[in-house]
């Protein structure tokens, strides 16, 4: 009998041994308090782990069938977020996203959950202030650096051994209102906006220099600066079509909450642009968010943030379906292969498994 009992305890020994060899999962990151720079007022926040699914899904058109399983969901990685943005994954295998009042760069892991990866991400001055101080849109450039739209230093920065470079601050000698959001066309030139979300008293900031809010691009190789369009009221997401020849513009104007679709001629610059889509009246019916951040697959479809979630939008201005987060949706990226969708809802991280991939990746 006592044989037996080795016998059986060397088994389970195995067996726990065996099981401890398995592939790594995700640990349950203990709870992170966050503690904004002291040039940002904003109070402190507890970021933690979460799971489960965020809101549901929304099919209009039979035609999304083909971009998301049926069994799709919106999964909760992460949650207690001030106001979350700009998911971009990084080649090393991991996603950056910023919280724009806490003035922060966060890092997602697949291994180890969430840290604090750049902080001050955005507003390096020294004088406290509030408001939307940090980085918003995250991108990357063509050598695969973080590509950073700085609300407080009012900038497209560059973070590179351990600093943020400038790209761009000024156009015609004036300071930027606050850039918001970038795209990174083949060529490496970047384009981006240029709404007053970062300013303190926002339009009516007495330290906004430019009249309009303007969509621009800006060459790296040599710094110029050329606008390209002011009429959007509000420009905020930006993204170009897989053939680069069209470039996307959300515009977070309540009133008028469209998305904009520019001809891109050879030169790089924009033709008289046309209304893709118009969510006005989602806007009206409560519906959370405005139009903000967006990302494109290689169809060609819109993965577009806006009034319910995330607007999934055909190239024709057909809306095919919503990712009904329930919550204001700020920004999405594309991840891991190419074909996950992280998404940033607020005061949550989340990701929703699709059919395609990333346009670009």
């Amino acid at each position: 009998m006592r044989n037996k009992t080795v016998v059986f305890v060397l088994i389970c020994a195995a067996a726990a041994f065996i099981s401890s060899c398995k592939s790594p999962v995700a640990p349950p990151a203990a709870e992170l308090k966050v503690v904004p720079p002291p040039n940002d007022t904003n109070p402190a926040i507890t970021v933690r782990p979460a799971s489960g699914a965020l809101g549901t899904i929304e099919r209009l058109d039979p035609a999304l069938d083909d971009l998301l399983p049926k069994r799709a969901v919106i999964e909760k990685l992460a949650e207690g977020f001030d106001w979350s943005e700009g998911p971009v994954w990084m080649s090393a295998g991991y996603l950056l996203f910023s919280d724009v009042p806490m003035n922060t760069i966060f890092k997602w892991d697949p291994h180890t959950g969430v840290s604090i990866f750049i902080r001050p991400s955005g507003y390096t001055g020294d004088a406290p202030r509030g408001g939307e101080p940090g980085s918003n849109g995250l991108t990357r450039d063509k050598q695969g650096r973080l590509i950073a739209c700085q609300h407080g230093d009012r900038r497209v920065a560059r973070w590179e051994y351990g600093r943020f470079v400038n790209v761009a601050d000024r156009f015609e000698g004036k300071r930027f209102n606050s850039p918001n959001d970038a795209a990174v066309k083949s060529n490496g030139d970047i384009y981006f906006t240029d709404p007053p979300y970062g300013l303190v008293k926002n339009v009516n900031d007495p330290a906004k220099e430019i009249a309009f809010q303007g969509v621009y691009r800006v060459s790296p190789n040599d710094g110029k600066v050329t606008l390209l369009t002011s009429e959007v009221t509000r420009p905020n997401g930006i993204a170009f079509s897989p053939d680069e020849k069209t470039l996307y513009v959300a515009s977070s104007d309540p009133q008028k909450a469209i998305w904009m679709a520019y001809p891109v001629k050879a030169d790089g610059t924009l033709e008289p642009g046309r209304v893709l889509f118009d969510s006005t009246s989602m806007v009206k019916d409560k519906k959370p968010g405005l139009p903000d951040g967006l990302k494109v697959d290689k169809r060609g479809n819109l993965w577009a943030t806006g009034p319910g979630g995330v607007l999934i939008i055909s190239p024709e201005g057909k809306h095919l379906g919503t990712l009904a987060t329930g919550e204001a949706t700020a920004n999405c990226g594309w991840g891991d292969n190419g074909s996950t969708l992280y998404i940033t809802a607020d005061t949550y991280l989340c990701r929703v498994k699709t059919k395609v991939k990333g346009a670009g990746l």
